[in-house]
Formats: structure tokens, C-alpha cells, sequence
């Protein structure tokens, strides 16, 4: 250990270390058979920041390990964004800077039993307090959010119906504290034990107790994903291929038929051609088509991507146009000052608009769906409001042609399973080309996933579900409560601090010299 203690005493070094063990937790995203490892990949970071030489060292180590944490979930970013992945890296990764002092300040030294048992629940907390304020749209949002890593974890996904993914993350986090402390902090094992029992007791809970959506109808839904098409004329050409394709469901029985994101290239009003090919597809298939129109508006400024709902007659005037922009990728926020990431990447030359309204939209035979455009599915309030406004089917139109070979599209579609098991309603991901995937009201997978070399029509049957998930009738409930521990935590740390002072003893004064002899007479 003297060792190891003196090779992390090179501020470098430490700081190398800090990033990968904070890389360590994102393995348990891509694998599906790693999610137990997000339950203790945590404790080398929280090793390292506890033994941290002082409390400024402690927030490098937060720091390191929050542009490690980063980084690693973002790396497929690089061969587009470019050297600007880091920057951003960086900066997000700042926000895990008072995390590293925390850990310190909690589990540093020899803690108390009292110091350990706060920070099994200061420590989710801040760490809660961290995806908050990354989940910003204008940060990223909340893409790689610890909980999503259990999305294939039945008794997890229960534990998002009743507190969305930030239970998740809370109780991972609070997981790994009680793991680091049973391996660094031998007298203190029953605290961390009692945290590990009580994490045990609350899953045990929410399987037992939390609601189970009733199904009862099915509803034939059909994913329309084309593939990659690239080279000139590509919107055209993805058009004829859409069109086969859907042709191909006739007589089947569809209720709807859905295309990917960015799937009509041409405004409709525009293109009136397309809108009548459209209404013959729906005329042949018996069904209405959800498409998603990523072009230029003839009746606003900007472009706009936007679910068209087309009927028989042409579009129904059912439209949603997308509110959660991708930073960089759709805009460039403060374009002002940021706006040379266009010349060291694929940042977005122009900036889309966005829009102002969810919208719930009637496909037929009192069927009522939740639209939502590519990574707004990684907002779990956007499809809790959906849910709590009438939609009976989610849906996410997405296009990952970008990222084809990455783990974006895998991990992109796995956040559906959230959000269903969240809201308690179906959630169907339908890509351009990526991901496709289906999943039912308790987040469990219906069908096939389409992978990203797929080109084909597929027909889902989804059973749809009644009644309210707890959490989408109470909210971030997790987050509020995580926020006032961190306030009653700080107030108590403020009054402690306080007390100290006032109680430390008086500083000694040295008595006055006495001088030999005679004393002075005023005036000499």
C-alpha cells in the first residue's frame, strides 16, 4: 500500500487514475450480462477520492473521474466532434468535482458509524444532484444515466415504475458506498451492511408491491426501417425504398405503421407527390403512417423535425415538431462563441427550431399515441407527461445513421425498456436505420430487435395497458428528496462547524514582560 500510495503521490498519475476508474462504471452499459457491474463499479473511485491527501486533491479526483465517466460514454462522439469531445468531457466532468470533495469529507480518515451511515445516502444523493443538472438539454441531457444501465433488470425495472431511472441510480450509488466501506473501513462494516440489507428490503418491496399494468387488447404496430442510403439524391431514394417496403404489409392487419426519424426528407406541403403516395400506402395498408419530415418549413422559417401523421385522405394535421434539440448535432448552443466546432467537426452548420407543445395524437379506433423524436427518449419526463396526458403507446423515431457501428444504437434503444417500465405503457423505438425495438408496458422486450444492418418491415403485436405507475403519478420524487438531504446535510455540517468554533478555548495571551529595576517615569 506505501507503495502504491507513493506512485499516486505524481498529481499525473493520480489524475490518469481518477479518469479510468471513472470509465470503470460505463462497462456495464454495452454488455448486455454486465449490469451487476455498475453496482460496484464505483468503489475504485470512491477508494481513490477517500484517501485523497487533502480536500483540493479530492475534488481533482472528482473531477478526473467525472471527464473519465464522460468520455467513456461519449467516445463514439470522436470521430465526429473531434478533439471537442474532450472539451466537453471536460467540462461535464466538472460537475463531479464536489462529489470527489464529498467522498472525502464523509469517508475520509476513520469515519464514524454515524459519518458512514450519512453518506449512504449523502453520497446518492450528490451523485443524484449531478444527473440533475447534466440532464439539461443544454448540457447533453440525460444521456448515460447510471440507472439506465439495469434496463434488461426485471426487479429494477419494477423499481422504475415507482421511482423513474434516478432510484436506479440512487441505489447503485448507495450500493457501491457500502461495498467501498466493507473493503476500507473494517469498524464501520454495520452501517454498511445495514445499507446493503436495506437496498435488498426496497427491491424486495417494489417487486412485491408496486403496481402491475393491466393489458387486456393488442394493438398491431409495424416498424418500417429502410437502412442506410446514402450517396446523392439519398432522401429520394429512401423514399422508393420506404414505400416498398411498407407496400409489403398489406393485408395484415396493421393498426400503424411507423418510419424513423429524418424518414420524409421534404416538407409535404411542399411535396405534394409525396403526401398523396403517402395516403395510398395508408388506403393499401389499413392503416395510418407515422412518418417524421426533417426539412425546411413552407408555412415558418427553419427546419423542423416533425411526426406527420398521414390517413387515408393525406395528412390528418396531426403534427409534433421536436422541442429537445441535440446540442451539436442539431444546434450549436451560444453559436457566438462556440461556433467553430463546425470547423473541427460535424457540428450543425444551421440550427433547427424547435417546438413548443408534447402532443397526443387519435391514430384510429380510439388508439392514442406519444410521439417523441430520437434522443428525447432519454428524458423521462417528456414521456411521464405523455403517459399522464392520455398516450396508450409511446414512440420514439430515431435515426442513428451517424454512430452505425458504434454502441449508440444498441444503448439508444435500450432506453425505451426505461421509459416503458417507467410510465407502465408499451414504448416502441423505431429507427431509420440502428436499433428498432419494441417493449411492453413492464419494459420487457416484444419481438425482435432490427439491428443496424437491417432493412426490412416488421409487425409487432403490443398489449396495451391500463392504469398509473407511481411514478408517473408522483414525478422526480427521488431527485427532491435528494436534494433535501444534501440541504439538511449542509445545514447540520453549517451548525457543527459553528458550534466548534465557538466552543474552541480562547487563544492563550502571553503575560505581560516585567522589566528589572526601576519602572520608567512618564515623559522618558
Amino acid at each position: 500500500m506505501k507503495t502504491l500510495g507513493h506512485w499516486l503521490a505524481s498529481p499525473w498519475r493520480r489524475s490518469a487514475v481518477a479518469a479510468v476508474a471513472g470509465a470503470l462504471p460505463v462497462l456495464a452499459f454495452p454488455a448486455p450480462g454486465l449490469w451487476w457491474w455498475a453496482w460496484v463499479a464505483l468503489v475504485p473511485w470512491l477508494l481513490l477520492a477517500r484517501a485523497a491527501p487533502s480536500g483540493r486533491r479530492a475534488v481533482y479526483d472528482g473531477w478526473w473521474g467525472g471527464f473519465g465517466f464522460m468520455l467513456a460514454m461519449h467516445h463514439w462522439l470522436l470521430p465526429n466532434l473531434h478533439v471537442f469531445t474532450f472539451v466537453i468531457a471536460a467540462l461535464l466532468g466538472a460537475l463531479w468535482a464536489p462529489w470527489g470533495w464529498l467522498v472525502r469529507r464523509l469517508l475520509g480518515s476513520a469515519p464514524s458509524g454515524g459519518r458512514v451511515a450519512a453518506a449512504l445516502v449523502v453520497l446518492p444523493s450528490g451523485w443524484l444532484a449531478v444527473e440533475l443538472v447534466r440532464s439539461w438539454q443544454g448540457l447533453g441531457g440525460p444521456w448515460g444515466m447510471l440507472g439506465a444501465s439495469q434496463w434488461q433488470v426485471a426487479p429494477a425495472l419494477r423499481l422504475a415504475s415507482v421511482g423513474g431511472v434516478w432510484l436506479l441510480s440512487f441505489l447503485v450509488v448507495a450500493v457501491n458506498v457500502a461495498v467501498a466501506v466493507l473493503i476500507a473501513v473494517r469498524r464501520a462494516r454495520v452501517p454498511a451492511v445495514a445499507g446493503l440489507v436495506a437496498t435488498a428490503a426496497a427491491t424486495s418491496a417494489a417487486w412485491v408491491w408496486s403496481p402491475r399494468p393491466d393489458t387486456d387488447e393488442r394493438v398491431a404496430v409495424a416498424l418500417v426501417q429502410p437502412g442506410v442510403v446514402a450517396g446523392r439524391d439519398s432522401a429520394d431514394r429512401r423514399f422508393d425504398l420506404e414505400e416498398r417496403l411498407t407496400r409489403r404489409l398489406a393485408g395484415r392487419d396493421v393498426d400503424l405503421v411507423v418510419w424513423g426519424e429524418s424518414s420524409v426528407g421534404f416538407d409535404l406541403d411542399d411535396r405534394p407527390d409525396l403526401a398523396r403516395r403517402l395516403a395510398a400506402l395508408s388506403r393499401e395498408t389499413g392503416a395510418r403512417i407515422l412518418v417524421n419530415v426533417d426539412a425546411r418549413r413552407s408555412d415558418r422559417p427553419g427546419i423542423y423535425k416533425s411526426s406527420v401523421l398521414v390517413g387515408p385522405d393525406g395528412p390528418t394535421g396531426d403534427r409534433y415538431d421536436k422541442m429537445r434539440l441535440v446540442p451539436f448535432g442539431e444546434y450549436v448552443p451560444a453559436r457566438s462563441v462556440l461556433g467553430w466546432a463546425t470547423s473541427v467537426g460535424e457540428a450543425a452548420g444551421e440550427d433547427r427550431r424547435r417546438g413548443s407543445r408534447q402532443v397526443v395524437m387519435d391514430v384510429g379506433d380510439g388508439l392514442r399515441i406519444g410521439p417523441m423524436v430520437c434522443f428525447e427518449s432519454a428524458f423521462p419526463d417528456m414521456s411521464r407527461r405523455l403517459a399522464a396526458d392520455g398516450a396508450e403507446v409511446l414512440l420514439a423515431q430515431s435515426s442513428t445513421s451517424t454512430f452505425q457501428h458504434s454502441w449508440a444504437p444498441g444503448q439508444h434503444a435500450s432506453l425505451a425498456a426505461l421509459r416503458a417500465a417507467e410510465t407502465g405503457r408499451p414504448m416502441v423505438h423505431a429507427t431509420l436505420t440502428g436499433v428498432s425495438a419494441v417493449y411492453d408496458a413492464s419494459g420487457a422486450r416484444i419481438g425482435p430487435w432490427l439491428g443496424t444492418e437491417a432493412s426490412a418491415a416488421h409487425v409487432y403485436e403490443v398489449p396495451l395497458s391500463h392504469g398509473s405507475t407511481p411514478y408517473v403519478r408522483f414525478g422526480d420524487w427521488p431527485v427532491r428528496a435528494a436534494l433535501l438531504v444534501l440541504a439538511v446535510w449542509g445545514a447540520a455540517e453549517g451548525v457543527r462547524t459553528l458550534r466548534l468554533r465557538r466552543g474552541a478555548p480562547a487563544p492563550r495571551v502571553r503575560p505581560a514582560r516585567t522589566v528589572h529595576g526601576s519602572p520608567a517615569r512618564p515623559g522618558h
